[in-house]
Parts: structure tokens; sequence; C-alpha cells
């Protein structure tokens, strides 16, 4: 059964973080609100909830993973970034764009696409996501909360709890989140490919 916590979605509560964080380290997956809807997280090395996100929302091998950074210092330490790459997540972050990049070696293998050793990688702007992160330490392991059949994030913490209270460990609810998922951008060749268009606007990268 899924612990349910209420949290102040401008000024999370620390001990509220600090659960969740808790729950994070020994092993176990968060359902929390982000700018783009509701996602999955865990610990980056975390392989058991990387395939019990992969359960619940019925994925395939070739799907991108999300590293969700707390800033652009820590995302530089997950993918490889040329100058104008560089200029171009700078300026898009933080926001509601997931980015595609070439993994380093500090990712784990198994997190990587499997022929094209990329990533997804993200700078959210929610402050409930900052907090967890800036507690944490490290980047989480996400997906959004998109269910099977479905094509939209699920957005509220209630629904959350009754649909996956038996297969996620935490719930977060913080209110109202973004109701789409992030825009996804495919600049792994260096030239921007628009994968999905979402909440961030996706004509900067036309």
């Amino acid at each position: 059964m899924a612990r349910y916590l209420d949290v102040h979605p401008v000024d999370p509560q620390p001990r509220a973080i600090a659960q969740t964080v808790a729950v994070l380290r020994e092993g176990g997956l968060v359902a929390y609100p982000t700018d783009s809807g509701y996602a999955l997280g865990a610990m980056m090395g975390n392989q058991d909830a990387k395939d019990r996100i992969k359960d619940i929302r019925r994925l395939d091998d070739k799907h991108h993973y999300t590293l969700v950074c707390r800033d652009f210092a820590q995302l530089g330490q997950l993918v490889h970034v040329d100058n104008a790459v560089f200029r171009a997540v700078k300026a898009a972050t933080p926001g509601s764009y997931t980015f595609i990049l070439p993994a380093t070696t500090e990712v784990p293998r198994r997190l990587l696409h499997p022929k094209k050793k990329t990533v997804g990688v993200r700078i959210p702007e929610h402050p409930v996501v900052r907090a967890l992160l800036a507690e944490l330490g490290e980047p989480l392991l996400s997906s959004t909360l998109i269910l099977p059949d479905e094509t939209e994030p699920l957005t509220d913490g209630w629904e959350v709890k009754e649909r996956l209270e038996h297969v996620v460990d935490v719930v977060i609810d913080s209110g109202e989140c973004g109701t789409e998922p992030t825009t996804v951008v495919d600049l792994s060749s260096g030239e921007a490919e628009v994968v999905r268009i979402g909440a961030g606007d996706p004509t900067r990268f036309a």
C-alpha cells in the first residue's frame, strides 16, 4: 500500500521530502508531480524499480528512460554536450523538455538505448521535484506516468494513489501539476529532432 504525502506545491515540507528520499534510498518507487504531469522515480542504480516502471507502463527495451537532474552541472556529468548543444539546452532549462543525448560512463549501461547508447535528461521547474533532487543529491531515474493505452500523463494525486497504490511505495500530492508531458528533443546527432511535442515550445528547436 503506497504512502500518501500531501506536500505544499511552492514550499515543500522538509519532513515529507526527507521521508520520500528515505524510501528512494531503500529501493522504493515514487510517483511524484512535475511541471509536465506525474512521473515515476527511483534511484539511478535501482534495477528492480526500473523493472517495476517497465511493468507499470508496459514499456519495450527501446524506451528512453529519463535522468532528472537538479541543475546543469549534474546534467553535464551524465551526457556529452558540445558547445552548440550546450547553448540550446542551457537556454531551455529548467523547463518542460527532455533531451536525448549520448551518455557518459556515469550512466549504468542498462539505462542506455541498446543501439544508440543515449539517455534522456531533463531539469524540471517544479519546486517539489527540485526539493527532492536537492535532498537526494543525485539524479532520479524517471519516466512520465502515462499508463498503457493512454496518451496523457496522470495529473491528480488521489487518482494516482487509487490506480497505483499497490505498485508504488509513495505518492506525493501537491495539487495541480502540468497536464502535458515534456517535449522530447533528440540532440544526439548534433542536430535537433523533435521526437514528441509536449509542454515545451518545440519551435525553438525547429
